[in-house]
C-alpha cells in the first residue's frame, strides 16, 4: 500500500467538533495525506471554516436524533438513510481509505457509509461523558478515540484510546500580550477577561457577566456572544471603555494571549484549549447539554484545581464579582490554576490520532 491515503473527517454542527477536526486535518496535509473535510450546512461551520482555506470542505445537511419514541423518528431515519447514501458517493468519489468522525450526529452517517464499504473507521469524543451519538457511531468503528480517560467506560464493547483532543495549530504560539491587547483595542496594562458563550448559546451568562463587570470597573473584558445575543450584549454594555464585544472570533490565539482569566462554558473542546493556553477559568456548564455533560467535563477541571465550577442556576453577579476578584487579585492562586490547567493539556493529540491512524492503515 502507498505512504498516504486519503480520509474523510466529519466534525460538522459546532465548533466543538469542527476545530478538533482541523487540527488533524492540517496535521494530515502536512504529512502529505488527501484529506476532505465534512460539515453542516449551519452558519458555526461556514464562520469556522472560512479561514482554513487550504483544506477542502463538503457539507451535508445537519440532521439531529429525536427521542426515540418521538413521531419525528421517521423522518430522521429516511434524512439518516439519505444522508448515508449521500456519503457512500462522497466517499466513493474521493477515494477514501479512512472515515474519522469527530462527535455528534454529523458522524454517524459517514461513518455508516464507510463500514459499508469496507474503510477503516474511528470516531473521536472529546467529553468525559460521552454522548448517546458516540456510543451508537461506535458500534461501527475499529477504534474509540477519547479525549479524556473518564470516557472509558461508556464504551466497554470497543476498543478505546486515550489521544486527547486536538487543538488547532494556530494556539501552538500566542502573540505577546501586548500586541495582543493592541490587536483588541485594549489597554495594555491590567488584567482582562475573556468571556465565551459556546456555540449553544449563552444570554444567561452573558447577562450575569455584563452585571458583574459594572462592580469591576478597572477589569476589561473580550466578550464573544454568539450571533444570536450579540446586538442584545452590545446594546447592554453600550460605550464603556476596555470592554470588547464580538459575535465571532476567528483569531483565538490573539484572544487568548490578551486575557488573564476566562468566563465560559464547559465544552469539551473550549477546555482543551484552556488548557494548552494554561488559562484559569471559571466555567459555567450549559444546564441544557445533553446529560449534563457539561458539568462532568467541568469537574474533572475542578477536581484538578484548574478551574472553579459554578451552577448557572445558582450563580449570580455578586458570586461571579467575588471569583473573578480572587483570580486576578491573587497572582498566587491564579499562577497555580494556570499551573493545573497546563498539566491537563495533551500537547500532541493530533500527531497521536495521525500516527494511530497511519499505523492500521499500514498494517491492514
Amino acid at each position: 500500500m502507498s505512504d498516504t491515503f486519503n480520509i474523510l473527517i466529519a466534525c460538522g454542527g459546532t465548533g466543538g467538533h469542527l476545530f478538533p477536526g482541523v487540527a488533524v486535518a492540517e496535521e494530515l496535509d502536512r504529512r502529505g495525506h488527501e484529506v476532505l473535510l465534512l460539515i453542516s450546512e449551519k452558519k458555526v461551520d461556514a464562520q469556522g471554516a472560512k479561514k482554513y482555506g487550504r483544506l477542502a470542505f463538503h457539507t451535508v445537511p445537519a440532521i439531529a436524533k429525536p427521542s426515540t419514541l418521538s413521531p419525528k423518528m421517521i423522518p430522521f431515519l429516511f434524512k439518516l438513510w439519505r444522508t448515508v447514501r449521500q456519503c457512500r458517493k462522497i466517499l466513493l468519489q474521493n477515494q477514501c481509505d479512512v472515515v474519522l468522525g469527530m462527535g455528534g450526529f454529523t458522524s454517524l452517517p459517514p461513518v455508516l457509509a464507510g463500514k459499508k464499504l469496507g474503510l477503516m473507521t474511528y470516531v473521536h469524543d472529546s467529553n468525559a461523558l460521552p454522548g448517546k451519538a458516540n456510543r451508537t457511531t461506535a458500534r461501527w468503528c475499529r477504534k474509540v478515540l477519547l479525549g479524556m480517560e473518564a470516557a472509558s467506560s461508556y464504551f466497554p464493547a470497543s476498543e478505546v484510546v486515550v489521544t486527547g483532543t486536538p487543538v488547532r495549530h494556530e494556539l501552538t504560539s500566542l502573540p505577546e500580550r501586548a500586541d495582543a491587547r493592541k490587536a483588541f483595542g485594549m489597554d495594555t496594562g491590567g488584567p482582562a477577561v475573556l468571556v465565551m458563550g459556546g456555540s449553544q448559546g449563552a444570554q444567561a451568562l452573558n447577562t450575569l457577566v455584563i452585571e458583574a463587570a459594572k462592580a469591576m470597573p478597572g477589569l476589561q473584558f473580550i466578550h464573544i456572544t454568539g450571533a444570536y445575543d450579540f446586538d442584545r450584549v452590545k446594546t447592554l454594555v453600550g460605550k464603556r471603555e476596555g470592554y470588547r464585544v464580538l459575535a465571532f472570533c476567528d483569531d483565538m490565539a490573539t484572544a487568548y494571549a490578551a486575557c488573564d482569566v476566562a468566563v465560559c462554558r464547559s465544552g469539551a473542546s473550549s477546555m482543551t484549549e484552556l488548557a494548552y493556553v494554561a488559562m484559569p477559568s471559571i466555567l459555567v456548564p450549559y444546564p441544557h447539554a445533553a446529560d449534563d455533560h457539561q458539568t462532568v467535563n467541568a469537574q474533572v477541571f475542578e477536581t484538578a484545581g484548574a478551574a472553579v465550577l459554578r451552577q448557572e442556576a445558582e450563580l449570580d453577579a455578586g458570586q461571579l464579582v467575588a471569583d473573578l476578584s480572587k483570580m486576578v487579585e491573587d497572582d498566587e492562586y491564579r499562577k497555580a490554576m494556570s499551573a493545573q490547567a497546563a498539566a491537563l493539556a495533551v500537547r500532541d493529540a493530533d500527531a497521536k490520532i495521525c500516527d494511530l491512524i497511519t499505523v492500521d492503515v499500514m498494517t491492514k
